[in-house]
Formats: structure tokens, sequence, C-alpha cells
């Protein structure tokens, strides 16, 4: 039986991307599909409720755990607090990877839905994950970043 893993959907040529663009990566999905994995695409931002196009955001002041946990906000380039849809996003992600039986996740780099090894704080890059990955961790998913080819 072939192994389910979430993958950011912008990784597999979905273009939503907050700029409407896609980080489609065919290696990626040549090296899943040849492992016989079945890949299931996931946006976060848009399964919270954010349109595409979307002004770019980023964790306000602190860092996922704290967004998470209820002690930090996510807010657009324009300052509107979006983080209900990030959260809705994330707990929709964790939801997926239960309903599929999902334990690995291929996630787009430097995100801050998706990000797991650096993530932008007050619009600026910073080591430490996204609000969906701290999630996705924090219940047992393997998270591996991918760069993405920008399209």
């Amino acid at each position: 039986m072939a192994e389910p893993v979430l993958v950011s959907a912008c990784l597999i040529g979905s273009h939503c991307r907050y700029d409407s663009r896609t980080n489609h990566d065919h290696e990626l999905v040549r090296r899943l599909t040849e492992e016989g994995c079945t890949i299931v695409p996931y946006c976060p931002e848009e399964a919270g409720g954010l349109g595409t196009p979307r002004p770019g955001a980023s964790i306000q002041s602190a860092n996922a755990a704290a967004v998470v946990d209820g002690k930090a906000r996510v807010v657009d380039v324009h300052g509107r607090d979006v983080t209900a849809q990030f959260l809705k996003g994330a707990q929709g992600a964790l939801e997926t990877c239960r309903m599929h039986g999902i334990r690995r996740a291929y996630l787009k780099e430097r995100s801050p839905s998706c990000g797991t090894c650096a993530t932008h704080v007050d619009e600026v890059q910073v080591p430490g994950p996204g609000v969906t990955t701290e999630l996705l961790l924090r219940n047992g998913i393997a998270c591996t970043p991918v760069e993405g080819k920008k399209a």
C-alpha cells in the first residue's frame, strides 16, 4: 500500500502562493512517486480562508509556538490580523494527516505557514517553523523542508 505524504500544494504546481505563483518542484514529485508515495496536496493559507493572491504575512513579535499557544498573532503587510485563518489552515493540515494516516510532510521552506527551518517574523526571515509546521511537529508528524522552484 502506498504511503500517503502531505505536500505543500505550491510544491506540486498549484498556483496558491500569496503572489499566485507556484514553487513546483518536479524533482520532489518524481522522487515521492518513485518511492511509491501518494501525494496529498495541501495549502494551509487557502484552506484557512485566505484568497489567492493575498498580501504577504508574517508572525508578529514572537514565533509560531506562541501563535499556536494563542500568545502571538500573524498579520499581513497591511496590518490585518490573519491569525484565525493561519490557525484554521494549520488545524486542517493536522486533520488531513489524521484522516489519511500521514506521518510525513514535505513543506515549503520560509513560509509563515509551512516553513520548517525558517519562517518570517516581523517581515524578516528567522530560524524556526511556521504555524502549520509547529502544529504538525507537536503531533508527531515529521516535517521536511523543501525550497521549491519559483515559477
